[in-house]
């Protein structure tokens, strides 16, 4: 019996507290039944540099499928795409409000 892999969207802001994004990816990567997709912010890139010294290529390897910020035709940004859910961490406060209030 085959089963389909669930899809969990990892976001990671420019907020402090990479290495929570960074962790999660990491145990996400070992759950058999989860496939990630990741989308990092240029700020959130910006603080993994600083707070953990990893680049863009390093945090990608971690997700099985990554997607650029600016990348509209993304699978992740089409209404039909089905995700067992999303996770922003870090979460800065601006993207807290924005998802909030539906912006």
């Amino acid at each position: 019996m085959i089963t389909t892999p669930k899809r969990l969207i990892v976001a990671i802001t420019g907020a402090t507290g990479a290495a929570y994004g960074v962790r999660l990816l990491q145990v996400l990567r070992e759950t058999p039944d989860i496939e990630t997709h990741l989308v990092v912010s240029d700020a959130g890139l910006l603080n993994l540099q600083q707070e953990l010294d990893m680049n863009r290529t390093q945090l990608e390897a971690l997700a099985h499928i990554a997607h650029h910020v600016r990348d509209i035709g993304a699978t992740i940004a089409s209404g039909s795409f089905q995700s067992y859910g999303m996770v922003v961490a870090p979460c800065s406060m601006r993207t807290l409000a924005a998802v909030a209030h539906g912006l």
